[in-house]
């Protein structure tokens, strides 16, 4: 440890630094994030909201799905509109037509072009002013606007209830009928729907950008990119060139030392299986229960888009409406992967100090245990929130939060962080006689492995805390600060740390690689990686009720996340070398492919796809279209679903050493599943989204979420596009569950030859 003293210093101040930076701008983002008002009044004295009436909105909108149907400034699903902007398009007209029947006699879309020109113009400083009072926290507006208020509120009253004249708006919005049955909730709904499009057009006390920096693109309102947003786009360029330059200068200096001698025989086959490592092998079956349920859910999901309340003339709305569909599918990728993860700590620590500690296989029990009541209770409370059938009062609580990937009430929050802390001890104890002094020999060279292995280990059992940092009545902008701590920094961020050195220890223990060299180069790749990661984390907040900083040092230290990208070509053909170095090696032939394939689509999903969306200026014309689930799907499961795969193999090689592999099964999984992903990326997704931001760069971010653009045909025959893709990748994930199945029923034991006679383990 003591050769790498530098690199743990460096890891030390750049985690320190990077935090107090994070933290520091969270407090800026509490300072400047949008008012609530106590009160909406109008010149002439009418009340129109309360702040009771907008909490008691967001509450609603919580319940029936939130983020999970359609979305608030930017973040949610793709079918139904974004509410922000959708009710800022319809307010805008609203108030147009209402000063041109004033002034003219008739509507706004029936004036000339001159006309229409000189509305639009009058409206832009009136709908723009900031008319909040802090010392009597209330919002005035005028007659006129109160007036386009009221038409555009009864539009989503309807819309939300169960109106014959909405059907069809209901149907494309994959909205089931009576979606909020209360009519009061419903009108409390337009209340929340009404602040978040006021935050988007009002600009900042002395300032001339909105609290959201202008999002979303709204011509009738002004709303138009900053000039800042240019320039830090600029600027992210230009780390992201000096940032590679930086790194090729290291691979060029750096020299690759020669070669270990390579073991005679797999040195893994002598690690001893224990009791608690045996009992690890239910996480594996879960993690393929949950795969497949996923695969399906995605399935129903996509169909929503094109028969939106149907899945093939059965009302499928009516007992599994999309938001909820949506919720579990979003969910479940990240609860299967993690279960992967979990599983594969859990067997790694004993296999790591040689130790198998008092009562370890009853904790692993105790774990999965958990993770089951987790998920069937978590589901089930979702389900009758989204059905309307829990009430607002328990909603937080016990049902659906309505926050994307943290949709889990409070209380299955709790309990699952209960349930990483139980984790964080079983594994932490394990490995600890690699890392206790006394037990030096243990760890050997690696120790500088096995001690970030439990630092990350730590970091996955605590970081999930993030996500109690809000309450039920928390401001949206905060929530989405801490939700993305959770979201960016647990799931991509130390996962992939752990991954990391789980596979350098599995390489070094291998006798592949040199475990100071190893050492080195996982403590120089964390530090790469976390240099852009954790900063990196605020380019998800550059339209969330955020100040200016958030978008220079998300845009500059988001792009130093692609950075380490730019070389993993190197990593993949040297891991995939690594699997040929040696005969015995075919033994781990698929897990090493496996990894191969995530670095290919870390370059592609998380590296070229990422930073497509990633700049400011890019990302305000394209935040919530299908590229950002173009991003999204190649590199949750390209990256982190194909690494929780091959993690999953190695450790089912330790657990069935004996059993005869079936090559064909897995060589079927792991073409189909990057074929599928691929057309999926690239016959539907990138597609529709290069559709959707032609529309929004012409009509405006409304249009390019709307009803009129997508259902449009050509996006029914791209969503049909998706079925070879997503049949071929169910292929791979049936083939995964058939392989795994087969390990423990009928499996094919290995025959070997003793003292002449053929024997079968």
């Amino acid at each position: 440890m003591n050769s790498n003293r530098k690199l743990w210093i460096g890891l030390g101040a750049l985690l320190t630094l990077s935090f107090s930076v994070l933290l520091w701008i969270g407090t800026e983002i509490h300072r400047v994030m949008p008012p609530i008002p106590a009160r909406v009044v109008s010149t002439g004295g009418e009340v129109l909201y309360t702040r009771a009436d907008i909490d008691t909105g967001r509450q609603v909108w919580q319940s029936i799905g939130g983020q999970q149907l359609g979305s608030i400034w930017g973040h949610g699903s793709y079918v139904a509109p974004d509410w922000s902007a959708d009710w800022l398009h319809r307010e805008a007209l609203a108030w147009l037509d209402g000063d041109s029947q004033a002034l003219h006699g008739t509507t706004y879309d029936k004036l000339g072009g001159d006309q229409q020109a000189a509305a639009v113009a009058r409206l832009k400083p009136r709908i723009r002013q900031n008319t909040y009072d802090a010392a009597t926290q209330t919002i005035t507006i005028s007659d006129e606007r109160a007036a386009a208020i009221r038409t555009v509120a009864s539009h989503y009253v309807t819309l939300f209830g169960a109106d014959p004249a909405q059907h069809e708006l209901r149907k494309a919005y994959a909205m089931k009928e009576d979606t909020v049955p209360d009519a009061d909730n419903r009108r409390a709904l337009t209340a929340f729907f009404w602040w978040s499009a006021w935050a988007a057009t009002t600009e900042r006390p002395g300032g001339t950008v909105t609290y959201t920096n202008n999002w979303p693109h709204e011509p009738l309102v002004g709303n138009t990119p900053p000039a800042h947003l240019l320039m830090w786009t600029v600027f992210s360029v230009l780390f992201l060139i000096a940032g590679i330059a930086l790194l090729g200068w290291h691979h060029a200096r750096h020299q690759d030392e020669a070669p270990p001698t390579l073991p005679a025989s797999d040195p893994l086959a002598l690690i001893r299986i224990t009791p608690s490592m045996r009992a690890t092998a239910k996480y594996f079956w879960l993690v393929v229960a949950l795969f497949l349920t996923q695969i399906l859910l995605g399935a129903i999901t996509a169909h929503y888009q094109v028969e939106g309340q149907e899945a093939y003339g059965f009302p499928l709305a009516n007992v599994l409406p999309y938001s909820l569909s949506r919720t579990w599918h979003t969910q479940l990728a990240v609860l299967w992967i993690a279960t992967a993860w979990l599983g594969m700590g859990l067997y790694i620590g004993p296999a790591i100090s040689g130790h198998e500690p008092r009562f370890q296989r009853l904790g692993v029990n105790v774990l999965f245990t958990c993770l089951v009541v987790i998920v069937v209770g978590a589901f089930t409370g979702q389900w009758f929130a989204v059905m309307q059938k829990l009430g607002l009062a328990h909603n937080f609580w016990f049902g659906h939060q309505g926050w994307e990937y943290v949709d889990l009430g409070r209380f299955w929050q709790i309990f699952l962080f209960a349930g990483l802390g139980i984790w964080l001890t079983l594994v932490g104890r394990a490995l600890w006689p690699a890392l206790s002094s006394k037990e030096k020999e243990r760890g050997g060279e690696s120790k500088s492995i096995i001690m970030l292995l439990f630092l990350s280990t730590c970091c996955i059992g605590l970081f999930y805390g993030a996500g109690l940092m809000w309450g039920e009545h928390t401001h949206i902008s905060m929530v989405e600060y801490w939700r993305w701590w959770v979201v960016h920094l647990w799931v991509e961020g130390f996962f992939e740390v752990f991954a990391t050195a789980v596979i350098a220890f599995l390489f070094t223990r291998l006798g592949l690689l040199r475990a100071t060299s190893a050492t080195t180069a996982v403590l120089f790749a964390t530090i790469v990686f976390l240099s852009g990661g954790v900063l990196g984390t605020l380019h998800h907040l550059y339209f969330t009720g955020t100040p200016t900083a958030v978008i220079a040092l998300g845009a500059s230290f988001s792009a130093l996340e692609v950075v380490p990208l730019a070389f993993i070509g190197f990593e993949a053909y040297q891991t995939f070398k690594l699997g040929q170095a040696t005969p015995w090696m075919q033994k781990y032939r698929w897990p090493i492919l496996f990894f191969t394939a995530v670095a290919f689509w870390n370059v592609v999903g998380a590296g070229l796809f990422g930073f497509l969306i990633n700049p400011p200026l890019p990302l305000y014309y394209m935040q919530g279209l299908n590229l950002t689930p173009l991003h999204g799907h190649t590199a949750l499961f390209g990256v982190y679903g194909f690494l929780g795969i091959g993690l999953m193999l190695f450790c089912l090689r330790g657990l069935k050493p004996n059993v005869v592999w079936n090559e064909r099964v897995l060589r079927t999984s792991f073409l189909a599943f990057n074929i599928g992903l691929a057309c999926m990326a690239l016959l539907t997704l990138l597609p529709i989204g290069l559709i959707q931001l032609n529309g929004a760069l012409q009509h405006g971010y409304w249009y390019a979420r709307s009803a009129d653009l997508m259902q449009q045909p050509i996006i029914h025959l791209l969503v049909w596009m998706r079925v070879p893709g997503d049949t071929i990748f169910s292929v791979g994930a049936l083939a995964l569950a058939w392989f795994v199945i087969r390990l423990w029923v009928a499996p094919r034991k290995q025959s070997v030859i003793e003292g002449g006679t053929e024997v079968t383990r």
